[in-house]
């Protein structure tokens, strides 16, 4: 053979090999997984989301214990720790296994995607396509109930990973559950999860909801008595609705106090009920007794840090006592440590209450400055700046570098109350007329680009 035909024969496998390399991806791109969801992947957000997934609890008895392992193999993976990935893929079906009692089912579809996806990055194309044959096995052994619409089990799943990893698809996840719902009406735990959602969508868990979505939380309570996350928030709508709960709270809190005490018990809500209906001191009370039951879990830890900022910050009538202040700032600087890559608002929390009681002034100076020279998100800068600017104009008595820091916080053209609030001191400065730097304000002003 001439060794022109070698090369023919060369160019040949390399042809049928980068159309076969070009088919898989294109196979790939079609699954169903969190590789194609179009998820948000920033550093910062990815570190914050795998706080929140390992703060959710792995207990026995979990129906979305499955979903939990996926959401964080491909975090992980995101991260760059693939083999962490894999060991979370490969627990997600064996929590699917356990919690549906059988060895394979159309709640796979989204696990075995994720796996092709994962071994074609590795560049183990072989297993790649295995598992893409497995997706197509399970696919067309379990189609979906209705011809133009994915399978149920995977809008629940796409579902609970929009409410957990993004604030602004809230709505897009309760429209995912309540498909879901509506070809498999059976499952308890979507039909609470599709309400938590549209509350959460609604933008009135912090007010008071509509005669609708009460009665579906109603209805879903009923349902899903043993869920206390959706009760708490169920008996903290009724309370905004004038009803006498604290009876019915103080039995939460008992049942709560005999489970583990993660961030789907319901904690922090009913903590917040407590604040606002019966007393910040019998919410520290509760928080309190709850770690003496659970002393090594970090998240109640977290909600105790809060309970403590509430009452000496929003509840107070007077100076607190010293006794309440070390509580808040030993407890606050214990989530920092247990929080390193999430702790960016406890951090600003700590720093407030060293300068706000002349604490340590100096360990705010730093704390502020630490942050300061750290890479953060455009939201997160806005918000630091615009605490730093009060911080230099009350505290400082810097009334120009104040100035200079809210002008920071308005250049950001990104919309948020931090920026409205930024806005508005600059324009009162400007129309005092009493500060040297009016005329610079009002060209900043005139010039200020729009938020996006």
């Amino acid at each position: 053979m001439t060794r022109s035909c070698w090369v023919v024969d060369l160019s040949a496998l390399e042809a049928d090999a980068s159309q076969s390399q070009t088919t898989l991806e294109s196979q790939l791109e079609a699954l169903q997984c969190h590789f194609t969801w179009d998820l948000e992947t920033s550093e910062s957000l990815l570190l914050r989301r795998r706080v929140n997934l390992e703060d959710i609890g792995t207990e026995e008895g979990n129906s979305w214990l499955g979903h939990i392992y996926n959401l964080r193999g491909f975090v992980q993976y995101k991260l760059g720790f693939t083999k962490d990935a894999q060991s979370f893929f490969n627990k997600a079906a064996e929590a699917f296994s356990k919690i549906r009692n059988a060895d394979e089912g159309p709640w796979l579809v989204v696990n075995y995607g994720n796996l092709a996806w994962l071994h074609h990055h590795l560049g183990d194309q072989a297993e790649s396509q295995a598992y893409l044959s497995k997706v197509n096995a399970l696919m067309n052994k379990y189609p979906s109930p209705s011809q133009d619409e994915l399978h149920p089990e995977i809008y629940a799943e796409k579902a609970w990973t929009l409410m957990k990893f993004s604030r602004e698809q809230k709505k897009d996840a309760a429209d995912y559950f309540q498909r879901a719902i509506r070809m498999q009406p059976d499952m308890v735990e979507w039909n609470t999860s599709y309400v938590l959602a549209l509350m959460y969508a609604s933008n009135h868990s912090e007010t008071v909801v509509e005669a609708d979505l009460l009665e579906k939380m109603r209805l879903a309570n009923e349902q899903d008595p043993e869920n206390l996350n959706l009760a708490v928030y169920y008996l903290n709508q009724r309370a905004k609705r004038g009803e006498e709960i604290e009876e019915e709270a103080f039995e939460l809190a008992k049942k709560m106090l005999k489970n583990p005490l993660s961030s789907y018990s319901g904690i922090r809500p009913l903590l917040k009920i407590y604040s606002c209906y019966l007393s910040i001191d019998e919410a520290i009370t509760f928080v309190e007794e709850a770690l003496r039951t659970h002393p090594d879990e970090r998240y109640l830890k977290k909600c105790a840090a809060h309970c403590y900022k509430w009452k000496i910050i929003y509840f107070r009538d007077s100076r607190p006592e010293k006794s309440v202040i070390d509580r808040a700032i030993s407890l606050h600087e214990e989530v920092i440590a247990l929080y390193p890559h999430s702790s960016f608002l406890k951090k600003i929390d700590l720093a407030n209450m060293y300068k706000q009681f002349n604490y340590n002034q100096d360990k705010s100076e730093q704390i502020y400055q630490e942050l300061l020279e750290s890479d953060l998100e455009p939201v997160d800068k806005q918000l630091l700046y615009n605490y730093y600017a009060k911080y230099l104009y009350y505290n400082q008595q810097d009334s120009e570098g104040s100035l200079r820091y809210h002008m920071k916080v308005a250049k950001i053209p990104l919309k948020s109350n931090y920026r409205e609030n930024s806005i508005t001191i600059l324009k009162r400065f400007r129309d005092r007329g009493r500060s040297h730097m009016c005329r610079e304000i009002e060209e900043f002003l005139t010039n200020l680009q729009e938020p996006l």
